[in-house]
């Protein structure tokens, strides 16, 4: 009896082996170096360890109101969401800000790696229901459905429904941290043919207030006709539309062409977006296309040229 109990007793306190059992760990290892044989007893002075975080020191900026806090591990969250504008779906991934180029206006570098945009109209519930003219909101998109800008009209309630397609106006394209990086700038013009002294034209402002360039409308008789300048007004390129603008079930292609006239360069497309969409409301889809490596500011021109197209010809159709 006492043999049982003696091989059944733990051998070292705190432990349940039986006797003769090694332990897991090597003496040594609980006893540290040798010239220390025991926990250094804490010196006079020692104020023991730091108690809660103390909050900011004199001295010390505070966060802003909106900081969420840090990471997992204490640090500062590096990835944050993507703006989102309050018009504009949340689920539309934006595309990501590549290096700008040399002598690039801020916020047009994302123009510089793209040679195609889709410009899509969003549906206003209440025009479609009353009928009542809204402020227009366009989603930019390059040819991976990411969102490169968003444009927002910024009218007063009486031009847009007195006025109406013809109605001086200013758009506001935004960035994806919400930033406004180009303003486009319609002046109140005669919407006839039959008056050329008094035709369209937008002028396009990146940053807001430095104009880079302006679309005038060219008289004639029977074409749409536009002309793209540049910050000093001088012609760099024509826009040629179809004799008759308003075809059914069917994209409409406005070509970009060299000032005579000869060189396709590119193309602004009314894209056709069915017969009830047509119908009912005036929401309309546009593609631009343009070369690669054509100069960001003349890109930007371009997309002046695609709101005007439509604000021309297609806002009114419904």
């Amino acid at each position: 009896m006492e043999n049982h109990s003696k091989q059944t007793e733990a051998p070292h306190p705190g432990t349940y082996m039986p006797a003769g059992y090694p332990p897991p760990y090597p003496p040594a290892a609980f006893q540290g170096p040798s010239d220390h044989a025991a926990y250094p007893i804490p010196q006079a002075g020692y104020q023991g360890p730091p108690g809660p975080y103390p909050g900011p020191q004199p001295g010390y900026p505070v966060p802003p109101g909106g900081y969420a806090g840090g990471g997992p591990s204490g640090f500062p969250v590096q990835n944050q969401p993507a703006y989102n504008h309050p018009g504009g779906p949340g689920g539309t991934p934006w595309m990501p800000a590549p290096p700008p180029p040399l002598n690039c206006p801020p916020g047009l570098e994302y123009l510089a790696q793209i040679d195609q945009l889709l410009v899509h109209q969003q549906i206003e519930l209440l025009e479609v229901l009353t009928g009542f003219e809204t402020n227009n909101k366009y989603e930019i998109k390059n040819s991976l459905g990411q969102r490169v800008y968003f444009a927002v009209e910024d009218t007063d309630c009486c031009t847009r429904n007195c006025c109406g397609a013809s109605r001086p106006f200013t758009l506001r394209i935004l960035d994806n941290l919400g930033r406004e990086v180009m303003t486009l700038e319609r002046p109140l013009r005669c919407s006839s043919c039959c008056f050329p002294c008094c035709l369209q034209e937008i002028e396009i402002q990146a940053p807001p207030g430095v104009p880079i360039g302006y679309v005038t409308q060219t008289w004639h008789p029977c074409l749409p006709k536009l002309t793209l300048q540049n910050n000093k007004r001088e012609n760099v390129l024509k826009v040629v539309g179809p004799c008759v603008a308003c075809t059914c079930c069917s994209d409409i292609d406005f070509e970009i062409k060299s000032l005579d006239e000869v060189t396709r360069i590119g193309k602004i497309t009314k894209q056709w977006s069915g017969c009830v969409k047509e119908a009912f409301t005036d929401s309309d889809n546009f593609g631009i296309q343009f070369p690669l490596d054509l100069e960001v500011k003349m890109k930007a021109v371009m997309l002046g040229a695609c709101f005007l197209i439509d604000y021309m010809f297609f806002e009114g159709c419904e």
